[in-house]
C-alpha cells in the first residue's frame, strides 16, 4: 500500500529570498513608496512555513523507505502490518501537518501579495508632487479666441449625449453618436494600425472579463478590488484595462529565448469603479467608468527590459506626434507610480479649453513582478533553466480623454473641428466636424 503526500508551494510574487535575505534593503525600498509593512510577522509565517514543509519531506521519505520493507515483507510472505501501522501513523501525521501548512500558506499568501513592487532606482522619491518632468513636445496650442470645453463642443455639434448616457447606465458614461462615435472608432483603428504596421505588435483581441488568477497575477488583486465590477460572487471581473488578459495569455508558460520581446497590442473597453476618485473632477470625458483603450504589453529579457521600456514610452509618444497634439512625460515619484510598477511614466496633453494637461497613457516597467504572480518565464538557450521574464505595458493610447483633447485643441472659432489628417481616410474622408 502507498500513501501520497501532496503540497504545493506558490511561486512568490516578490522574491521570498530577496526578503528573507535583504530585509533592511526591502524595508528601505518600500519607505520609499511610503508603505509600511510587518516584515517581521512574514519572515516568521515564511519560517514556519519552510519548517512545516521540511517536515513533510522528511515523512515522504520514511513512507517511500516504509514502501520498500513493505514490499519485501511481502516478497518473502512475511507479517506486515506493524509496517502497515507505521504508514497509518505516517498519514496521520501528514494529515495535520499539511493541515497546519494550509492555514500558514494562506497568511502568508495574503501577507507577500500585499507587498508592492520595489522601486527602480531612477524613481524619485516622493508623492506626485515629486513627479519629474522628463521632456515636452511642442507647446500647448494658444487659439485667438476664447476655447470652449470639449463638453460644450460635444453637445453644440451633437456628437456625444452626456444626459442620454446617464439615464442609459449612470453618471461618468458615455454616449457616442454621428461623428463623435465615427472619431472613437477612427481613434481606434488608427492606432492598432500604427502598432502592428510600423512598431511590429502582433494584434490579439482578448475576452473582456477574465478570472480572478488573471486579476492577481498582475497585480489588481487584492489591492484595488474596490475599484473593480465584480460579478459571479467575486470570482469573475469586467477588465480595468487590456494589460489583464493579454499579460496573462503566457501566465504558467516557458517562453523561447530566441522568440522575445513577445510584443501584443490590443483594443478593449476598459470598467473602473473609480472608487477613490470622490471629490475629483468628473466633468465630460475627465473621468469615467467605461473607456476605451489601446494597450501595448511586452514580454523581455530582463537586460532588455529598461531599454524596451523607452522603446515603448516612443511608441505611444508617436501616437500623439502623428496627431499632432503636444505632450509632456512625467516619470513619476515612489508614492506615485502603481502597485505593480518598478518604474512609470506618464503621458499628459493639454486640453486648452478645461486648462489641464490630462493623462493618456502611464507606460510601466513591472519588472518580474507580474511573471512571478503569473509564472512566466524564457528558457535560457545557454544555461537550458528557465527565468522569469520582465513584463511592460503602455496604453497606446487612453480614451476618452484624447478625443476631449482633439476636440479642444482642433476647435475652430465657429465651434466647428477640424479633423486630424491621419484620422481622416478612417471617417469617410471628412475633414471637419460640423
Amino acid at each position: 500500500m502507498k500513501i501520497r503526500l501532496s503540497f504545493s508551494i506558490i511561486e512568490d510574487m516578490l522574491d521570498i529570498k530577496l526578503i528573507r535575505e535583504n530585509p533592511d534593503l526591502v524595508r528601505q525600498a518600500l519607505e520609499k513608496r511610503n508603505n509600511p509593512f510587518d516584515f517581521d510577522a512574514l519572515l516568521s509565517l515564511d519560517e514556519k512555513r519552510r519548517n512545516l514543509i521540511h517536515d513533510l519531506d522528511l515523512l515522504r521519505e520514511q513512507q517511500n523507505k516504509a514502501n520498500q520493507e513493505i514490499k519485501a515483507l511481502l516478497k518473502e510472505k512475511k507479517d506486515m502490518s506493524a509496517k502497515v501501522q507505521e504508514m497509518k501513523e505516517v498519514s496521520v501525521k501528514a494529515g495535520i501537518l499539511q493541515g497546519d501548512l494550509k492555514k500558514i500558506k494562506e497568511q502568508f499568501d495574503k501577507k507577500i501579495l500585499a507587498i508592492p513592487n520595489i522601486p527602480h532606482e531612477s524613481v524619485p522619491v516622493g508623492d506626485e508632487s515629486k513627479n519629474a518632468l522628463v521632456r515636452s513636445w511642442k507647446e500647448p496650442r494658444q487659439p485667438g479666441f476664447t476655447p470652449r470645453t470639449h463638453v460644450e463642443l460635444a453637445e453644440n455639434l451633437d456628437i456625444i449625449d452626456f444626459k442620454r448616457a446617464v439615464k442609459l447606465t449612470g453618471s461618468n458614461y458615455i454616449l457616442y453618436k454621428k461623428d463623435g462615435a465615427l472619431l472613437e472608432r477612427a481613434l481606434i483603428n488608427f492606432m492598432l494600425d500604427l502598432h502592428t504596421e510600423e512598431h511590429g505588435f502582433e494584434e490579439v483581441f482578448p475576452p473582456f472579463m477574465v478570472n480572478r488568477d488573471s486579476m492577481t497575477a498582475t497585480g489588481q488583486l487584492p489591492k484595488m478590488e474596490d475599484d473593480m465590477y465584480s460579478i459571479d460572487q467575486g470570482n469573475m471581473f469586467l477588465i480595468p484595462t487590456a494589460e489583464v488578459p493579454v499579460t496573462n495569455i503566457h501566465r504558467d508558460e516557458i517562453l523561447d529565448e530566441d522568440k522575445l520581446p513577445v510584443c501584443y497590442v490590443a483594443y478593449t473597453p476598459c470598467f473602473r469603479k473609480e472608487a477613490g476618485s470622490y471629490g475629483k473632477d468628473t466633468r465630460g470625458l475627465m473621468r469615467v467608468h467605461q473607456f476605451d483603450k489601446v494597450e501595448m504589453v511586452k514580454f523581455v529579457k530582463p537586460e532588455d527590459s529598461y531599454q524596451e521600456h523607452e522603446k515603448l514610452l516612443q511608441n505611444a509618444c508617436t501616437i500623439l506626434e502623428r496627431l499632432d497634439i503636444p505632450y509632456r512625460i512625467l516619470n513619476l515619484a515612489s508614492q506615485d507610480i502603481s502597485f505593480a510598477a518598478a518604474k512609470c511614466y506618464d503621458i499628459e496633453i493639454y486640453a486648452p479649453g478645461l486648462d489641464k494637461w490630462l493623462e493618456v497613457s502611464s507606460v510601466s516597467n513591472f519588472e518580474d513582478f507580474q511573471a512571478r504572480r503569473g509564472n512566466i518565464r524564457y528558457r535560457d538557450k545557454n544555461t537550458g533553466k528557465p527565468a522569469f521574464v520582465h513584463t511592460l505595458n503602455g496604453s497606446g493610447v487612453a480614451l476618452a480623454r484624447l478625443v476631449a483633447c482633439i476636440l479642444e485643441n482642433y476647435q475652430n472659432e465657429d465651434g466647428t473641428i477640424t479633423i486630424p489628417e491621419p484620422l481622416r481616410k478612417y471617417m469617410h474622408g471628412k475633414s471637419r466636424i460640423a
